[in-house]
C-alpha cells in the first residue's frame, strides 16, 4: 500500500472510531435551518437575536438524543434523564471557542462522564410547535427552569431597535470570540427546513460539501494531497485547496466526508469564492 493510500485509510479508521461513520438507517429529523444576512443588509425589527453558538447541534425526540442529520449521540443516561419528554432543538456548547471539545465529546460511542459535565445543552427551539416563535422562545425558558440542572438552558434572546444596535452586538461577540449572530423572526411559525425567517449574520460565509476525491499536491505538496474534489448540495463540484494544516495534508478527510468550509461571496458561475477549508462537519 503506497503512503498516501494508507495514511487516507487510517484517517477513515480514525473518523469510525471517533464516531463520524454516517449511521445508513439514520432519518434527519425535522429541523428549521437559517439563511446567511448580508452585512449592513439587515433590519433587526420584528427579529429576536441571540449568539450564534458553535458547538454540535443535537435534536431531542423526547426519547433519544440525536445529530442533526438523525444519527445517536452516545449520551450519558444522567444528561438524557434530565430532559423532558417532548421534542426540543439546540446545541451541545462547551463555551466560545469550545468546538472541538464539544464535538469530540459528542461523537465518542461510549460517554466520557468526565466530558460531558463540560458540555451545557442550549436550547433555541421547540420543533413542531404551533406558536409564533415568541412564545417558543419563552416557553423554552420554562422549559429550562423545570429541568433545573445547570447544563440545560434556554438561548437568551433579544430585541434590538435598528440595524446600528445590531452591528454593535454583532462587534460585541466577535471581539469575545464568538462566532456571530442568530436572527428569529419573533412572529414566524416554525416550520421544517431552510427559512427566510431564521438568519444567520456572521463576518464570513461558511457552506458544507461532500469529499469526491483527493488532488495531488505538487512543489512542496508533491506526495500528499494538494486540494479536496468537493460536491455542494445542488450537485456542483469545485476544488478546495487552501485553508489545510500540513497534518490534514497527510491524512486528509476521506472520500464521502461532509467537510464545511468558509468564502466570501460568489464567483460569476455561482461558486464558493475564496473558500478556505474550516473543518470535518457533524456526521449524518
Amino acid at each position: 500500500m503506497n503512503p498516501q493510500r494508507r495514511h487516507f485509510c487510517l484517517a477513515a479508521a480514525a473518523l469510525v472510531l471517533a464516531g463520524h461513520a454516517p449511521d445508513s438507517q439514520a432519518t434527519p429529523p425535522p429541523l428549521m435551518q437559517a439563511r446567511d444576512a448580508a452585512f449592513g443588509a439587515v433590519d433587526p425589527t420584528g427579529f429576536l437575536v441571540s449568539e450564534k453558538l458553535d458547538g454540535v447541534r443535537a435534536y431531542w425526540d423526547g426519547a433519544r438524543l440525536r445529530f442533526r442529520g438523525g444519527g445517536l449521540i452516545a449520551a450519558p443516561a444522567w444528561f438524557t434523564a434530565a430532559l423532558p419528554p417532548q421534542p426540543l432543538d439546540g446545541e451541545l456548547w462547551a463555551g466560545r471557542g469550545g468546538f472541538e471539545q464539544a464535538s469530540g465529546t459528542a461523537r465518542r460511542s461510549m460517554p466520557d462522564d468526565a466530558a460531558w459535565r463540560h458540555l451545557r445543552y442550549a436550547l433555541f427551539d421547540l420543533p413542531g410547535d404551533a406558536r409564533p416563535f415568541v412564545a417558543r422562545a419563552h416557553a423554552l425558558v420554562s422549559v429550562a427552569s423545570r429541568v433545573q440542572r445547570p447544563f440545560v438552558e434556554a438561548v437568551a434572546q433579544e430585541s434590538l431597535p435598528d440595524a446600528a444596535a445590531l452591528a454593535r452586538r454583532l462587534h460585541e461577540v466577535l471581539r469575545g470570540g464568538g462566532e456571530g449572530l442568530m436572527l428569529h423572526r419573533a412572529a414566524a411559525l416554525w416550520q421544517h427546513g431552510r427559512s427566510a425567517d431564521l438568519l444567520k449574520l456572521k463576518p464570513q460565509a461558511d457552506a458544507e460539501g461532500v469529499v469526491l476525491g483527493h488532488l495531488p499536491g505538487r512543489g512542496r505538496h508533491e506526495g500528499r494531497m494538494g486540494a479536496l474534489r468537493v460536491q455542494l448540495p445542488d450537485g456542483r463540484e469545485f476544488r478546495l485547496g487552501t485553508g489545510f494544516t500540513d497534518a490534514e495534508r497527510e491524512a486528509p478527510p476521506p472520500v464521502g466526508t461532509r467537510v464545511s468550509f468558509r468564502y466570501q461571496g460568489l464567483t460569476d458561475d455561482g461558486l464558493p469564492r475564496f473558500a478556505r477549508y474550516w473543518r470535518v462537519r457533524e456526521a449524518d
